[in-house]
């Protein structure tokens, strides 16, 4: 009788121990979706330095004989830092409680919500200064 139970034992402990270590794809997916950009920061005024520090290299540049610049960033929007550990965190939680079965939800879950393509019409003054923004995807 004590082979039974300490055999219940030894499997009990080895799906529990699989589970933590392999809780998986939405825990990882989840803190590595996108970050989220600042777009407040496309206003008038706006130096070109500050807007490729926030969304980096634009996608396309085009210098105009008027010595203006227009700029198109292309980017995906993501979620904030609070945001990813939260859902993280719950992942994690979820998997455990449910022995791993929650990955089955979860997984395609955070597939489908990866952020969303965003992009952006930025054109500076001669000052490499945004005098206007246009927003081209949402």
């Amino acid at each position: 009788m004590q082979i039974h139970t300490l055999v219940k034992r030894i499997a009990i402990l080895s799906i529990i121990s699989t589970v933590l270590m392999c809780s998986g794809c939405s825990v990882f997916m989840a803190a590595k979706q996108p970050d989220k950009k600042n777009v407040s920061l496309l206003t008038a005024g706006m130096p070109r330095a500050m807007i490729m520090g926030e969304f980096g290299t634009p996608v396309s540049t085009e210098k105009r004989s008027d010595n203006t610049r227009v700029d198109v960033y292309s980017f995906k929007q993501g979620y904030s830092k609070s945001a990813k550990i939260g859902r993280s965190l719950f992942h994690g939680v979820a998997d455990v409680a449910t022995l791993g079965l929650w990955e089955v939800v979860a997984t395609p879950t955070e597939a489908a919500f990866d952020g969303k393509y965003i992009a952006f019409q930025v054109t500076y003054d001669a000052s490499d200064r945004i005098i206007e923004v246009t927003q081209l995807k949402k």
